[in-house]
């Protein structure tokens, strides 16, 4: 039984389908991240970067006690090592697959992120900050849609992999964000078809996205004041 310590975020998402994906037993323990129980010991415990998602194998492949997983291209790796799906075991087309997990870890999701905190979500429009990072999330989606035009399937190759699962919840952004898929056409053809498999569906079904505008104690737990604070009082 793998426990998910969750909420329907983007990076949420990924995990949720990957669990989906490998049809292994999992139970969610929802995290709500706008009341701050993100901060709370016990999920500290499981990740110390109070960031969501988490996984604790109560199964570990190597018999041991339960083992925790924090960072999603972390739990990807882990759960496609410990299954043996979804990550190809030969030398090429494992690393091609990891680096697309990078690129999604160190890129994709965190300019896309800026991008949607300051357009979105910012107590104050900052045109710089707005425009800085619209440019490089529309750079990065050019750079998927040259991959995708490269492998003319999935993003790391011919096969579905964890790297169509990291990158996938990210680009579900774009409308929200002001993108449009038309301007990247092998990007639309592949989310189109990733949208579709049911275990995604399912993945994505899990909790509730909120939509409704945060309040001042929800932005400061979600947007760094109060983990500021609290290393503050150490």
């Amino acid at each position: 039984m793998i426990d998910l310590h969750y909420a329907p975020t983007p990076n949420g998402w990924k995990i949720s389908i990957m669990l989906e994906e490998l049809g292994i037993p999992y139970q969610v323990i929802p995290v709500n991240i706008r009341a701050g129980e993100q901060f709370r010991p016990e999920f500290l415990a499981v990740s110390p970067n109070n960031r969501i998602p988490a996984i604790v194998d109560h199964a570990p492949s190597d018999g041991g006690a339960p083992f925790s997983v924090f960072e999603t291209g972390a739990i990807l790796i882990y759960l496609a090592e410990k299954t043996g799906r979804f990550l190809a075991s030969d030398l090429r087309g494992r690393s091609k697959a990891i680096q697309w997990v990078m690129w999604q870890m160190g890129g994709l999701g965190p300019m896309l992120g800026q991008h949607g905190h300051f357009a979105l979500y910012a107590p104050e429009q900052i045109p710089y900050a707005i425009e800085r990072y619209r440019s490089e999330a529309a750079r990065l989606y050019s750079v998927l849609d040259r991959q995708l035009g490269k492998t003319g399937a999935y993003v790391a190759g011919s096969d579905y992999s964890i790297a169509d699962i990291a990158c996938f919840p990210w680009t579900m952004t774009h409308k929200a964000q002001g993108f449009t898929l038309d301007d990247y056409p092998n990007v639309k053809r592949w989310y189109a078809a990733v949208r579709a498999r049911p275990q995604v569906q399912a993945g994505l079904a899990i909790g509730k996205f909120v939509k409704e505008p945060f309040t001042e104690e929800e932005r400061r737990n979600m947007f760094g004041e109060r983990a500021k604070e609290l290393v503050e009082k150490k």
